[in-house]
C-alpha cells in the first residue's frame, strides 16, 4: 500500500489503523479510516471522538468531540 502520505501508518491484525503523529502512536481508526486516503479527508473516530484531517499529505488531528455511543 502506497498511500504517498508523510505521517507514518499501518493496520493491524484487527484492521485497526494507527499512525505516528508528534513522537506518538495514535489511533486512527477502523472503518472510519478514509481508503484510500486523499488531501482534504477528514473524519471522526468513533471510539474516541478525536478528529483527524489530512493537510499537505500529513495526517493532523484537529479537535476532539464526544465519541459515537450505540444504543445496542
Amino acid at each position: 500500500m502506497a498511500f504517498f502520505l508523510k505521517t507514518k501508518i499501518w493496520q493491524t491484525g484487527a484492521l485497526d489503523w494507527w499512525g505516528m503523529i508528534g513522537n506518538e502512536d495514535v489511533f486512527l481508526g477502523s472503518r472510519e479510516f478514509p481508503q484510500p486516503p486523499e488531501e482534504g479527508d477528514e473524519w471522526v473516530v468513533h471510539k474516541t471522538g478525536d478528529r483527524f484531517k489530512i493537510i499537505s499529505m500529513e495526517i493532523r488531528h484537529i479537535g476532539k468531540q464526544e465519541p459515537v455511543t450505540y444504543p445496542w
